[in-house]
């Protein structure tokens, strides 16, 4: 196991505000998160020779913009050109552009989830970076001090019932009223720290998950009691001389020796693991939210890992009860401290905690009952019954391509209940599952990349042949749009899925140019149900907002954005939007620092008026993104007019057969439906669908189909 030199030990607890997706092969040698590699040098087993002053220099150069790379050969970046390249920075003050999307409201964070101080010398600063336990710290300098502190109260995920929107936060919850959406008002907020706070609904139900080691069981805010410092270099001079051995003396190394140095570095891991704490809470939160404007804590269930994201899944054959995915991607806790746990490999232990999800079975009824029921090893390898039997191929990384290493976790599990599949973003692999049982999720089929870094989430198209998988390069903190910033890396992956297997189509990522202190990456996002199209509205961070038609996977493109400036244009500070969902006719953005976005499409060239009414149709009660729904239009005539938009952009049918359409709908509108209009618009359906037969995409067939569907019984 690698000793972690002190000034790495600071950077992993920064990367344990962020709690962002990392390799847990790094994460478990350095609880409770390893920083990307990309961003800081990997723990060697070398004592660090840097002094006091230079370990802060770089320290503060972790902060500081990274210069841009040199592209790899064959590989194209983003686009220094677009509007969005080059605008003027500041938090509630900066350059915005836009094209297909109107900027509703800010809704600034809640007070509770401030800071409330730019001064790095604020008392209040050195609370929260004690809380951490990162205070006394002195390689850490004081402006990254007033950092740290900000980047703990970070907006997360969002969910959605009825008329409130549910923000989680590394500090806890915000509730909002949006049932007036560019009027959007916070109804309250939970102070419950101990990240990254993702949440989602059920009935009077509300789940929050929860990582990091400053979780307590009663949501309190003060943490736990200073770690102690790590163990002093006792004989530098000893070490250093051991390291001068030159290659033939190394054979004479003792057993007994090699044997002290195992023993020695199990005591230094299990010492960076943070000492037991019986209040301590680590996993899912369990809230009633029958009273929304005071929700009461009902239940916690501890996971060995914690709960770095979960999902939702509901059972069609089980009403009394909802099942919890729970997605652990931090270290693993000392058995001290929860009953059975153990991060140990699996040829030491094979009942570790590590390569596994867990699943809690929640009774609606009763869910201060809620418990895990399962640990599903979904990454076993069926042929020889290893349990981490995948891994990601080899990889990219700062100084070219990296080894194989194991998948042991998964970042995101989207599940669609309604065709019995889950697609999880596992670390090195994109994975499908069988969810029919959903205790018992089963593999069918798993994809690496060579272009991925760190697969972190997956949506499914509407009707299952498609899913888009989230590259999240770098961890969300680094600068990943740049020009020089390969645009296959940090990128969207777009899979074909047939018969349970995956293929690949193309990449999408965002085309616009981001400057070296915007912190840009694929994350979050979910479809926009415009019929007769596949279209995802997905956050990029500090990249903004990117609507993509992936309608035809092997040519995704871009039809609507809104992006902002950078933060701050000396020094990367962590904020953007961390989720981007459509909900009800609008897209709401969770915005890591300044609060919450409202948004609603307009027309452009990408997609008309009526393709924008037509998805409003859809209305749902509640959105878990990770729990996807099957959307189903309404047979209204805004919907036929949708497809004959379509229909008429890829010129599927000739110019006059359109405007027929066109009229004829028209005249059924202003006629109120009469039955003379209803007979025509009936009269035209089969012409259509004998058209569908011989169209020349499969698109456009689906297309003429679904509009002679609507034609043959429409609805106002």
């Amino acid at each position: 196991m690698n000793r972690l030199p002190s000034l790495a030990l600071c950077v992993v607890w920064v990367a344990l505000i962020f709690c962002f997706a990392v390799n847990q092969t790094q994460a478990q040698e350095a609880p409770p998160a390893a920083p990307p590699q990309e961003q800081v040098q990997k723990p060697t087993n070398q004592p660090s020779e840097k002094g006091d002053k230079e370990d802060e220099d770089e320290m503060k150069d972790l902060f500081a913009p990274e210069p841009a790379p040199t592209l790899p050969p064959g590989m194209t970046g983003s686009d220094a050109n677009d509007p969005r390249a080059k605008l003027a920075p500041g938090l509630y003050d900066a350059g915005e552009a836009s094209l297909g999307i109107q900027h509703l409201l800010l809704v600034k964070k809640p007070d509770a989830f401030q800071l409330g101080t730019t001064d790095p010398d604020d008392p209040k600063v050195d609370k929260i970076v004690g809380q951490l336990g990162m205070g006394g710290n002195k390689k850490i300098p004081k402006p990254a001090h007033l950092l740290i502190a900000q980047l703990a109260f970070a907006n997360s995920d969002l969910a959605f019932q009825g008329n409130h929107l549910f923000q989680g936060n590394f500090y806890g919850v915000s509730i909002y009223d949006i049932s007036h959406p560019a009027n959007a008002a916070l109804l309250t907020s939970i102070v419950c720290p101990g990240g990254q706070g993702d949440v989602s609904v059920y009935k009077n139900l509300m789940f929050m998950s929860v990582e990091m080691p400053n979780g307590r069981l009663d949501c309190g805010v003060e943490g736990f009691p200073p770690e102690p410092p790590p163990p002093a270099d006792e004989d530098k001079d000893k070490d250093k001389d051991k390291n001068k051995v030159n290659a033939d003396d190394k054979d004479k190394v003792s057993a007994d020796d090699k044997d002290k140095d195992k023993g020695d570095k199990e005591k230094e891991k299990r010492h960076r693991i943070p000492v037991a704490q019986k209040d301590r809470f680590r996993g899912v939160r369990i809230f009633d939210i029958s009273d929304v404007q005071n929700p009461k804590q009902v239940a916690a269930v501890q996971t060995c890992r914690g709960s770095h994201t979960h999902t939702l899944v509901t059972d069609p054959n089980d009403k009394e009860n909802v099942y919890i995915y729970v997605s652990g991607t931090s270290f693993v806790r000392q058995p001290e401290e929860l009953a059975g746990c153990s991060g140990e490999k699996p040829d030491k232990d094979p009942n570790t905690a590590l390569f596994r999800i867990d699943v809690i079975k929640v009774p609606v009824a009763a869910p201060q009952d809620a418990k895990v029921v399962s640990s599903p090893r979904v990454f076993i390898d069926a042929r020889t019954g290893a349990i981490n039997g995948l891994n990601n191929g080899g990889t990219h990384g700062k100084k070219g391509a990296e080894k194989p290493a194991d998948t042991d976790q998964c970042h995101d599990i989207t599940v669609y209940s309604a065709i019995g599949l889950a697609a999880g973003a596992c670390s090195g692999n994109g994975i499908v599952l069988d969810i029919k049982d959903p205790v018992h999720p089963k593999r069918l089929d798993a994809v690496n990349d060579p272009n991925y870094s760190y697969w972190h989430s997956a949506s499914f198209s509407n009707d299952g042949s498609k899913v888009v998988f989230t590259d999240e390069w770098g961890g969300g903190l680094g600068a990943r749009c740049r020009p020089n910033d390969p645009s296959k890396w940090g990128a969207d992956a777009i899979f074909r899925l047939k018969d349970n297997k995956l293929s690949f189509a193309n990449y999408y990522k965002l085309p616009a140019a981001q400057g070296d202190t915007e912190n840009c990456v694929a994350h979050n996002g979910s479809l926009i149900p415009v019929p007769g199209r596949d279209i995802e509205v997905q956050a990029w961070y500090q990249g903004g907002i990117s609507v993509m038609d992936f309608t035809d996977p092997a040519s995704p493109f871009e039809i609507a954005y809104f992006d902002r400036g950078p933060i701050d244009p000396k020094m990367l500070v962590l904020g953007g939007e961390w989720s981007a969902y459509w909900y009800n006719g609008y897209i709401y953005g969770s915005e890591i620092a300044r609060g919450l976005d409202v948004f609603q499409l307009t027309p452009s060239k990408f997609l008309t008026q009526n393709e924008i009414d037509a998805a409003k149709t859809v209305l749902v009660a509640d959105l878990n993104v990770q729990n996807q729904q099957k959307i189903e239009w309404p047979a209204k005539l805004v919907v036929a007019k949708a497809y004959v938009d379509q229909l008429s952009r890829s010129q599927a049918l000739p110019a006059s057969r359109i405007t027929q359409l066109e009229k004829a709908i028209q005249s059924a509108e202003r006629s109120h439906m009469s039955k003379s209009n209803m007979a025509k618009l009936k009269g035209m359906a089969p012409s259509l669908e004998k058209s569908a037969a011989a169209a020349k995409t499969p698109a456009d067939s689906m297309r003429m189909h679904a509009l002679a569907d609507v034609l043959k019984h429409p609805s106002a």
